[in-house]
């Protein structure tokens, strides 16, 4: 996970340093420019200048990989007339270089950045958005990124918008960011959300087709394949992982699958909870944890706590939604916890009760049969309703969330199951029947893999905190 940003039109070097200053915390090991046609890794802190440029283009670096094979690379990376800055992680980064090495280039390329940069340039002939098109075809990951070929700048984000990504048009220039500060930091007003799966190409939006193949095959059988090779991909090169751990069926089939790929590699597993002393998620958190032998942290929450940090929290969503706030301070406490264990990755469960059906509200749509066409347009939504949310909330910490519900494949999959595999009828109050069912054949007792869906804001009583407490205090709308 990292930062990106920039900007084309009249600025000065200044604008794009305050916009990477902004979203620091999205990347806190080296930082990276390219302005006009200078490359520069800098400081910060130091680096000051006044100068006038056309284009610029800016990275924070958050290293995660430090092997031989693969490694996190200070950006922008270029080649030939080709820029690039990339926020997000390719998982078949291995399929892609090999690739690459077959068809003759033999570049020693040893990042996803590198890798994605080469793919274009291995499919230009002139024509950026042809070869971006084309590129983001057989990429598989969570991503966004800017491309310059020193006429025309691309800008994309991942099929699901799992990577944010924000942009702004003005009479004097035109910029896109990681995170809405950058943009505002440099006085942009009307700030829009590069959709999910879409590519802004010399700032005019086009949807990609970013879908390699349609899953249309319901076979229950196949969740299992599906969801261990995405856990499975996604902690590929780690040595060490946390998870967002509610004792919940999600959390805890993403622990049980982890704890499964730590029998044969190395991968150090930590489960992190937070709730209310008593609360419903800590004490299934607890039971959770000692039944599958990992160690768990826990955060009680208390009202001076979040009165301590629910400025930066509200701030950073963009939002004083209730539901979002609660949420979002949630993650926000585990990943803090995460962080000072000095881990970089975390695992979280976001996106199985869009894709299995989990939600109450859901049982309504059953009985109407609109169910599938609802879920459909969750998923669809999921980036403005959840993801960005998500994404800021770990990013204040310096933490990158991979969501293996997320998963490309395994989308595809469920959101073809016919409904009655995930409800079974307008009485089923557990929902999630083909989850559940997985969760209890892989090895999850009855008490977790049958455990009654609890919110987020709910489970860990912050939500009555809030607004019981503090609400009669505060104004949520002040941190905006």
């Amino acid at each position: 996970m990292c930062s990106i940003v920039g900007i084309q039109g009249s600025f000065k070097g200044n604008d794009l340093v305050q916009m990477l200053k902004s979203s620091k915390n999205r990347g806190l090991d080296s930082s990276g420019l390219f302005l006009d046609d200078i490359h520069l890794d800098i400081n910060l802190n130091d680096y000051y200048d006044d100068n006038e440029y056309d284009i610029g283009l800016g990275h924070n670096l958050l290293s995660i990989y430090e092997s031989d094979s693969r490694c996190s690379v200070n950006q922008p990376v270029f080649n030939s007339n080709l820029v690039l800055v990339f926020n997000g992680e390719l998982y078949n980064y291995n399929t892609l270089k090999n690739f690459l090495a077959k068809v003759g280039i033999d570049t020693d390329i040893s990042s996803d950045s590198e890798a994605l940069l080469y793919l274009i340039d291995y499919y230009n002939n002139n024509d950026l958005f042809k070869a971006v098109s084309f590129s983001v075809k057989l990429l598989d990951g969570d991503y966004s990124f800017a491309v310059w070929d020193g006429v025309n700048l691309a800008i994309v984000r991942d099929p699901l918008g799992v990577k944010p990504l924000f942009y702004s048009v003005t009479n004097d220039f035109s910029a896109f960011s990681s995170s809405r500060d950058g943009l505002m930091d440099i006085s942009c007003d009307d700030i829009q959300t590069l959709k999910p799966g879409h590519i802004l190409f010399n700032w005019n939006t086009y949807e990609l087709n970013c879908v390699h193949e349609k899953i249309t095959d319901a076979d229950p059988d196949k969740l299992d394949k599906l969801l261990k090779l995405s856990v499975s991909k996604r902690v590929e090169g780690l040595d060490e992982i946390g998870v967002i751990f509610s004792g919940g069926i999600d959390s805890s089939i993403l622990a049980l699958l982890l704890k499964e790929i730590s029998c044969n590699k190395k991968l150090d597993i930590t489960l992190y909870a937070v709730g209310r002393e008593g609360s419903k998620d800590l004490e299934a958190a607890k039971y959770g944890a000692e039944f599958l032998n990992l160690p768990l942290k826990t955060q009680i929450i208390t009202e001076n706590l979040i009165k301590n940090h629910l400025a930066s929290v509200v701030h950073a969503i963009g939002d004083d939604n209730l539901m979002k706030v609660g949420v979002g301070l949630t993650t926000y406490f585990a990943t803090k916890m995460i962080h000072e264990d000095n881990l970089k990755v975390a695992i979280s469960g976001q996106g199985a009760d869009e894709l299995f059906g989990g939600y109450n509200r859901y049982l309504k749509s059953f009985d109407s049969q609109t169910l599938e066409s609802e879920i459909r347009e969750d998923i669809s939504n999921m980036y403005h309703v959840n993801l960005e949310r998500d994404d800021a909330c770990a990013m204040l910490n310096s933490v990158e969330l991979r969501l293996p519900f997320l998963d490309r494949t395994l989308v595809e999959y469920a959101i073809n199951l016919p409904v009655e595999y995930k409800i079974s009828g307008s009485g089923d109050v557990l929902r999630k029947n083909i989850l559940r069912k997985f969760a209890y054949n892989e090895g999850l007792d009855s008490k977790i893999a049958y455990r009654p869906k609890k919110a987020a804001q709910y489970g860990t009583g912050i939500d009555k905190l809030l607004r019981k407490k503090i609400l009669k205090d505060v104004d949520l709308s002040s941190f905006l």
